[in-house]
Protein backbone atom coordinates (compact mmCIF):
# COMPACT_ATOMS: atom_id res chain seq x y z
CA UNK A 1 0.00 0.00 0.00
CA UNK A 2 0.98 3.52 -0.92
CA UNK A 3 1.84 5.49 1.96
CA UNK A 4 0.40 9.09 2.16
CA UNK A 5 3.46 11.31 0.82
CA UNK A 6 3.45 8.87 -2.05
CA UNK A 7 -0.01 9.00 -2.87
CA UNK A 8 0.16 13.15 -3.23
CA UNK A 9 3.41 12.50 -4.91
CA UNK A 10 1.29 10.48 -7.70
CA UNK A 11 -1.51 13.03 -7.42
CA UNK A 12 0.54 15.62 -8.43
CA UNK A 13 2.36 13.65 -11.62
CA UNK A 14 -0.99 12.69 -12.96
CA UNK A 15 -2.28 16.28 -12.52
CA UNK A 16 0.61 17.41 -14.44
CA UNK A 17 0.46 14.78 -17.08
CA UNK A 18 -2.63 15.77 -17.75
CA UNK A 19 -2.45 19.09 -17.94
CA UNK A 20 0.71 18.87 -20.56
CA UNK A 21 -2.06 16.69 -22.62
CA UNK A 22 -4.52 19.15 -22.20
CA UNK A 23 -2.46 22.14 -23.10
CA UNK A 24 -1.17 19.48 -26.64
CA UNK A 25 -4.52 19.41 -27.17
CA UNK A 26 -5.97 23.08 -26.84
CA UNK A 27 -2.87 24.15 -29.04
CA UNK A 28 -3.62 21.41 -31.79
CA UNK A 29 -6.75 22.53 -31.96
CA UNK A 30 -5.62 26.01 -33.18
CA UNK A 31 -7.24 29.19 -32.72
CA UNK A 32 -9.77 29.64 -35.03
CA UNK A 33 -10.77 32.97 -36.47
CA UNK A 34 -14.20 34.49 -36.21
CA UNK A 35 -15.99 34.86 -39.71
CA UNK A 36 -19.52 36.41 -39.64
CA UNK A 37 -21.21 35.20 -42.52
CA UNK A 38 -19.34 32.65 -44.83
CA UNK A 39 -20.62 28.87 -44.37
CA UNK A 40 -17.84 27.44 -46.57
CA UNK A 41 -14.58 28.31 -45.17
CA UNK A 42 -13.06 27.44 -41.39
CA UNK A 43 -9.61 29.35 -40.65
CA UNK A 44 -7.59 27.85 -37.63
CA UNK A 45 -4.17 28.73 -36.73
CA UNK A 46 -1.84 26.78 -35.51
CA UNK A 47 1.78 27.07 -34.42
CA UNK A 48 3.71 27.47 -38.11
CA UNK A 49 0.90 27.38 -40.41
CA UNK A 50 -2.82 28.64 -40.59
CA UNK A 51 -5.50 25.57 -41.89
CA UNK A 52 -8.01 26.54 -44.40
CA UNK A 53 -11.17 23.76 -45.07
CA UNK A 54 -13.36 24.82 -47.62
CA UNK A 55 -17.23 23.01 -46.94
CA UNK A 56 -18.48 21.46 -50.55
CA UNK A 57 -21.51 23.03 -51.47
CA UNK A 58 -22.47 20.19 -53.60
CA UNK A 59 -22.00 17.21 -50.93
CA UNK A 60 -23.05 17.80 -47.60
CA UNK A 61 -21.04 16.97 -44.67
CA UNK A 62 -18.13 16.34 -46.56
CA UNK A 63 -14.60 19.00 -47.94
CA UNK A 64 -13.90 20.44 -51.26
CA UNK A 65 -10.14 21.37 -50.08
CA UNK A 66 -7.98 22.07 -47.45
CA UNK A 67 -5.23 24.26 -47.57
CA UNK A 68 -2.00 24.50 -45.19
CA UNK A 69 -1.12 28.00 -45.42
CA UNK A 70 2.99 28.28 -44.11
CA UNK A 71 5.24 30.91 -44.18
CA UNK A 72 7.96 31.63 -46.60
CA UNK A 73 10.10 32.00 -43.70
CA UNK A 74 9.86 29.66 -41.56
CA UNK A 75 10.94 25.89 -41.85
CA UNK A 76 8.01 23.25 -42.92
CA UNK A 77 6.63 22.32 -39.63
CA UNK A 78 6.61 18.29 -38.63
CA UNK A 79 3.17 16.37 -38.80
CA UNK A 80 1.13 18.59 -40.81
CA UNK A 81 -2.24 17.63 -41.24
CA UNK A 82 -3.76 16.32 -44.62
CA UNK A 83 -4.16 19.10 -47.45
CA UNK A 84 -2.38 21.13 -49.85
CA UNK A 85 0.43 23.24 -48.67
CA UNK A 86 0.76 26.73 -49.41
CA UNK A 87 4.07 28.89 -48.97
CA UNK A 88 2.70 32.15 -48.06
CA UNK A 89 2.69 35.07 -48.93
CA UNK A 90 1.84 33.72 -52.50
CA UNK A 91 4.73 35.61 -54.84
CA UNK A 92 3.27 34.46 -58.36
CA UNK A 93 -0.54 33.33 -59.04
CA UNK A 94 -2.34 32.28 -62.14
CA UNK A 95 -6.15 33.21 -62.33
CA UNK A 96 -8.89 32.29 -64.17
CA UNK A 97 -11.52 34.42 -63.42
CA UNK A 98 -11.51 38.28 -63.87
CA UNK A 99 -13.10 39.09 -60.29
CA UNK A 100 -10.20 37.84 -58.80
CA UNK A 101 -7.67 39.42 -60.68
CA UNK A 102 -10.09 42.37 -59.90
CA UNK A 103 -9.89 41.63 -56.36
CA UNK A 104 -5.79 40.82 -56.44
CA UNK A 105 -5.73 44.58 -57.87
CA UNK A 106 -8.21 46.29 -55.50
CA UNK A 107 -5.46 44.49 -52.28
CA UNK A 108 -2.62 46.05 -53.86
CA UNK A 109 -0.78 42.73 -55.52
CA UNK A 110 -1.87 42.50 -59.64
CA UNK A 111 1.78 42.78 -59.74
CA UNK A 112 1.41 38.98 -58.29
CA UNK A 113 -0.39 37.95 -61.59
CA UNK A 114 1.75 35.81 -63.84
CA UNK A 115 -0.59 34.09 -66.13
CA UNK A 116 -4.89 34.22 -66.88
CA UNK A 117 -7.08 32.36 -68.79
CA UNK A 118 -10.43 33.74 -70.42
CA UNK A 119 -8.26 36.76 -71.17
CA UNK A 120 -11.25 38.14 -73.33
CA UNK A 121 -13.68 38.48 -70.19
CA UNK A 122 -10.69 40.31 -68.13
CA UNK A 123 -10.71 44.13 -67.89
CA UNK A 124 -8.47 45.18 -65.53
CA UNK A 125 -6.66 47.73 -67.18
CA UNK A 126 -3.07 46.84 -65.28
CA UNK A 127 -3.61 42.86 -66.36
CA UNK A 128 -4.64 44.23 -69.92
CA UNK A 129 -1.61 46.40 -70.10
CA UNK A 130 1.08 43.25 -68.26
CA UNK A 131 -0.50 40.84 -71.09
CA UNK A 132 0.23 43.26 -73.92
CA UNK A 133 3.72 43.98 -72.52
CA UNK A 134 4.49 39.99 -72.27
CA UNK A 135 4.71 40.10 -68.43
CA UNK A 136 1.30 37.82 -68.29
CA UNK A 137 1.28 34.80 -69.77
CA UNK A 138 -2.39 34.09 -71.72
CA UNK A 139 -3.44 30.63 -71.23
CA UNK A 140 -5.94 30.07 -73.49
CA UNK A 141 -9.64 28.77 -72.04
CA UNK A 142 -10.20 28.64 -68.86
CA UNK A 143 -12.10 25.00 -69.18
CA UNK A 144 -9.13 23.83 -71.03
CA UNK A 145 -5.82 26.20 -70.70
CA UNK A 146 -2.29 25.49 -72.13
CA UNK A 147 -0.32 23.52 -69.41
CA UNK A 148 2.44 24.78 -70.74
CA UNK A 149 2.00 28.15 -70.82
CA UNK A 150 1.50 27.84 -66.77
CA UNK A 151 4.23 25.77 -66.67
CA UNK A 152 6.54 28.62 -68.16
CA UNK A 153 4.83 31.33 -66.05
CA UNK A 154 6.25 29.35 -62.99
CA UNK A 155 3.10 30.26 -60.79
CA UNK A 156 2.99 29.47 -56.86
CA UNK A 157 -1.03 28.49 -57.11
CA UNK A 158 -4.18 28.63 -59.68
CA UNK A 159 -6.69 30.39 -58.59
CA UNK A 160 -9.98 29.00 -60.33
CA UNK A 161 -13.64 28.13 -60.03
CA UNK A 162 -15.00 24.94 -58.93
CA UNK A 163 -18.28 24.19 -60.43
CA UNK A 164 -20.28 20.92 -59.93
CA UNK A 165 -19.87 17.65 -61.64
CA UNK A 166 -17.06 19.36 -63.52
CA UNK A 167 -15.10 16.08 -64.16
CA UNK A 168 -11.76 17.51 -62.26
CA UNK A 169 -9.37 19.76 -64.29
CA UNK A 170 -7.53 17.83 -66.47
CA UNK A 171 -3.56 18.05 -67.15
CA UNK A 172 -3.29 20.85 -64.33
CA UNK A 173 -3.89 18.18 -61.58
CA UNK A 174 -0.71 16.52 -62.46
CA UNK A 175 1.57 19.54 -62.58
CA UNK A 176 2.29 19.77 -59.24
CA UNK A 177 0.88 23.65 -58.91
CA UNK A 178 -1.37 24.10 -55.93
CA UNK A 179 -5.14 24.77 -56.99
CA UNK A 180 -7.00 27.02 -55.37
CA UNK A 181 -10.92 26.27 -55.74
CA UNK A 182 -12.67 29.90 -55.31
CA UNK A 183 -16.19 28.58 -54.13
CA UNK A 184 -16.96 31.61 -52.72
CA UNK A 185 -20.06 32.40 -55.24
CA UNK A 186 -21.50 29.22 -53.56
CA UNK A 187 -22.10 31.16 -50.37
CA UNK A 188 -25.78 32.17 -49.44
CA UNK A 189 -25.50 35.81 -48.88
CA UNK A 190 -23.94 38.71 -50.42
CA UNK A 191 -21.39 39.25 -47.51
CA UNK A 192 -20.92 35.78 -46.79
CA UNK A 193 -19.26 35.89 -50.45
CA UNK A 194 -17.50 39.06 -50.24
CA UNK A 195 -15.97 37.73 -46.48
CA UNK A 196 -13.90 35.24 -48.81
CA UNK A 197 -11.70 38.04 -49.09
CA UNK A 198 -10.05 37.83 -45.65
CA UNK A 199 -8.81 34.08 -47.37
CA UNK A 200 -7.54 35.61 -50.09
CA UNK A 201 -5.43 38.18 -48.01
CA UNK A 202 -4.19 35.34 -46.39
CA UNK A 203 -2.49 34.12 -49.30
CA UNK A 204 -1.42 37.52 -50.17
CA UNK A 205 0.30 38.44 -47.43
CA UNK A 206 -2.51 41.33 -46.94
CA UNK A 207 -4.89 40.04 -44.48
CA UNK A 208 -4.54 43.72 -42.66
CA UNK A 209 -5.84 45.19 -46.19
CA UNK A 210 -8.36 42.74 -46.63
CA UNK A 211 -9.83 42.82 -43.33
CA UNK A 212 -10.05 46.60 -43.68
CA UNK A 213 -11.50 46.23 -46.83
CA UNK A 214 -14.54 43.95 -45.88
CA UNK A 215 -14.92 45.92 -42.77
CA UNK A 216 -16.47 48.92 -45.07
CA UNK A 217 -18.41 46.41 -47.20
CA UNK A 218 -20.08 45.21 -44.32
CA UNK A 219 -20.82 48.69 -42.61
CA UNK A 220 -22.06 50.32 -45.91
CA UNK A 221 -23.84 47.17 -46.92
CA UNK A 222 -25.97 47.17 -43.19
CA UNK A 223 -26.12 51.43 -43.57
CA UNK A 224 -27.46 51.19 -46.83
CA UNK A 225 -29.75 48.61 -45.53
CA UNK A 226 -31.03 50.03 -42.97
CA UNK A 227 -32.16 53.21 -45.32
CA UNK A 228 -33.69 50.75 -47.01
CA UNK A 229 -35.85 49.39 -44.12
CA UNK A 230 -36.28 53.11 -43.13
CA UNK A 231 -38.20 53.78 -46.31
CA UNK A 232 -40.77 51.09 -46.14
CA UNK A 233 -41.74 48.65 -48.69
CA UNK A 234 -39.87 48.87 -52.10
CA UNK A 235 -41.67 48.00 -55.70
CA UNK A 236 -42.22 44.68 -56.85
CA UNK A 237 -39.10 43.43 -59.30
CA UNK A 238 -38.44 41.02 -61.90
CA UNK A 239 -35.00 39.81 -62.63
CA UNK A 240 -33.22 38.74 -65.47
CA UNK A 241 -35.00 37.99 -68.96
CA UNK A 242 -34.87 35.39 -71.34
CA UNK A 243 -31.90 32.67 -72.52
CA UNK A 244 -33.30 31.18 -75.58
CA UNK A 245 -36.27 29.00 -74.58
CA UNK A 246 -35.58 29.52 -70.95
CA UNK A 247 -36.23 32.38 -68.05
CA UNK A 248 -33.06 31.49 -65.40
CA UNK A 249 -35.06 33.66 -62.35
CA UNK A 250 -32.69 33.81 -59.63
CA UNK A 251 -34.07 31.60 -56.57
CA UNK A 252 -35.32 33.55 -53.18
CA UNK A 253 -31.95 32.45 -51.95
CA UNK A 254 -29.79 33.59 -54.36
CA UNK A 255 -27.41 36.35 -53.74
CA UNK A 256 -29.81 38.31 -56.30
CA UNK A 257 -33.03 37.43 -54.62
CA UNK A 258 -31.71 38.10 -51.01
CA UNK A 259 -30.60 41.79 -52.46
CA UNK A 260 -33.96 42.22 -53.25
CA UNK A 261 -34.91 41.91 -49.95
CA UNK A 262 -32.14 43.88 -48.42
CA UNK A 263 -33.38 46.54 -50.62
CA UNK A 264 -36.26 46.39 -49.24
CA UNK A 265 -37.93 45.11 -52.24
CA UNK A 266 -40.37 42.11 -53.13
CA UNK A 267 -39.57 40.06 -55.34
CA UNK A 268 -42.35 37.13 -56.75
CA UNK A 269 -39.86 34.06 -55.86
CA UNK A 270 -38.76 35.60 -52.44
CA UNK A 271 -40.76 32.22 -51.03
CA UNK A 272 -37.96 29.78 -52.52
CA UNK A 273 -35.44 28.10 -51.17
CA UNK A 274 -33.10 28.24 -53.92
CA UNK A 275 -29.57 29.39 -53.93
CA UNK A 276 -29.43 29.03 -57.91
CA UNK A 277 -31.30 29.54 -60.74
CA UNK A 278 -34.96 28.60 -61.39
CA UNK A 279 -35.23 27.44 -65.33
CA UNK A 280 -38.85 28.79 -65.95
CA UNK A 281 -40.52 28.91 -69.52
CA UNK A 282 -41.64 32.86 -70.31
CA UNK A 283 -45.65 31.72 -69.82
CA UNK A 284 -44.54 30.98 -65.72
CA UNK A 285 -42.52 33.54 -65.23
CA UNK A 286 -45.70 35.98 -66.62
CA UNK A 287 -47.95 34.37 -64.50
CA UNK A 288 -46.15 35.02 -61.14
CA UNK A 289 -44.26 38.20 -62.20
CA UNK A 290 -46.33 39.99 -64.92
CA UNK A 291 -47.49 42.13 -62.38
CA UNK A 292 -44.08 43.38 -61.41
CA UNK A 293 -43.55 47.08 -61.00
CA UNK A 294 -39.51 47.26 -62.46
CA UNK A 295 -38.18 44.73 -64.76
CA UNK A 296 -34.30 44.84 -63.97
CA UNK A 297 -31.57 42.64 -66.11
CA UNK A 298 -27.79 41.52 -67.50
CA UNK A 299 -27.05 41.33 -70.88
CA UNK A 300 -24.20 41.44 -72.68
CA UNK A 301 -22.96 43.52 -76.69
CA UNK A 302 -21.58 46.55 -78.02
CA UNK A 303 -25.53 48.09 -78.54
CA UNK A 304 -27.85 49.61 -75.77
CA UNK A 305 -30.54 48.06 -74.76
CA UNK A 306 -33.80 49.04 -75.94
CA UNK A 307 -37.57 48.40 -76.76
CA UNK A 308 -37.20 47.43 -79.91
CA UNK A 309 -34.23 45.26 -79.74
CA UNK A 310 -36.11 43.56 -76.80
CA UNK A 311 -39.43 42.88 -78.57
CA UNK A 312 -36.82 41.30 -81.38
CA UNK A 313 -35.75 38.74 -78.46
CA UNK A 314 -38.83 37.67 -77.47
CA UNK A 315 -42.14 39.59 -78.73
CA UNK A 316 -43.95 37.96 -75.32
CA UNK A 317 -41.95 41.01 -73.16
CA UNK A 318 -44.92 43.90 -74.42
CA UNK A 319 -47.08 41.94 -71.58
CA UNK A 320 -45.38 42.77 -68.70
CA UNK A 321 -46.13 45.58 -66.92
CA UNK A 322 -42.97 47.23 -66.42
CA UNK A 323 -42.03 47.17 -70.22
CA UNK A 324 -45.57 48.69 -70.38
CA UNK A 325 -45.06 51.90 -67.95
CA UNK A 326 -40.99 51.85 -69.27
CA UNK A 327 -39.85 51.39 -65.82
CA UNK A 328 -37.12 48.50 -67.10
CA UNK A 329 -33.31 48.60 -66.28
CA UNK A 330 -30.81 47.08 -68.35
CA UNK A 331 -26.71 46.12 -66.93
CA UNK A 332 -24.59 45.89 -69.54
CA UNK A 333 -22.12 43.68 -68.26
CA UNK A 334 -19.42 44.48 -71.07
CA UNK A 335 -19.49 47.87 -70.45
CA UNK A 336 -19.52 47.91 -66.77
CA UNK A 337 -17.61 46.15 -63.85
CA UNK A 338 -20.30 44.25 -62.64
CA UNK A 339 -19.02 40.83 -62.45
CA UNK A 340 -15.67 42.35 -61.65
CA UNK A 341 -16.89 44.27 -58.72
CA UNK A 342 -19.82 43.29 -57.01
CA UNK A 343 -18.88 39.82 -55.74
CA UNK A 344 -16.61 41.70 -52.81
CA UNK A 345 -18.25 45.18 -53.32
CA UNK A 346 -22.32 44.10 -52.45
CA UNK A 347 -22.69 47.27 -51.13
CA UNK A 348 -22.50 48.77 -54.40
CA UNK A 349 -24.79 46.90 -55.78
CA UNK A 350 -27.21 47.00 -53.27
CA UNK A 351 -26.58 50.92 -53.99
CA UNK A 352 -28.02 50.35 -57.12
CA UNK A 353 -31.15 48.20 -56.25
CA UNK A 354 -32.55 50.32 -53.52
CA UNK A 355 -32.42 53.58 -56.33
CA UNK A 356 -34.38 51.54 -58.15
CA UNK A 357 -36.69 50.07 -55.59
CA UNK A 358 -37.11 53.78 -53.98
CA UNK A 359 -37.09 56.38 -56.86
CA UNK A 360 -38.19 59.09 -53.97
CA UNK A 361 -35.36 58.02 -51.62
CA UNK A 362 -32.76 60.88 -51.77
CA UNK A 363 -29.02 60.65 -51.06
CA UNK A 364 -28.53 58.01 -52.93
CA UNK A 365 -25.42 57.56 -55.35
CA UNK A 366 -25.77 57.60 -59.33
CA UNK A 367 -26.62 54.33 -60.59
CA UNK A 368 -23.17 51.98 -61.34
CA UNK A 369 -24.41 49.45 -63.01
CA UNK A 370 -27.87 49.41 -63.94
CA UNK A 371 -29.35 52.37 -66.31
CA UNK A 372 -33.43 52.68 -67.47
CA UNK A 373 -33.65 51.89 -70.72
CA UNK A 374 -34.77 54.66 -73.28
Amino acid sequence: MLRAPALILLFCLLLSSCGRRMSAVRQDDGDTLRLKYSTLLRIVRHEGYTEVSIRNPWRQGSLLHTYLLVPRSAAMPVGLPQGTVVRTPVGRAAVFTTVHCSLLTTLGHSHRIVAVADLKYIKTPAVLQAVAQGRVADCGDGMSPVAEKIIEARPDIIMLSPFENSGGYGKLEDIGIPLVECAEYMEPSPLARAEWMKFYGLLLGAQSRADSLFAVVDSSYHALRHQAAQAGPGRSVLIDKMTGSVWYVPGGRSTLGQMVRDAGGRYPWADNRQSGSLALPFESVLQRAGQAQVWMFRHSGSLPASRQRLLAEHHGYRQLAAFQTGDVYACNVEQTLFYEETPFRPDRLLADFIRILHPAMPHLPPLRYYQKIQ
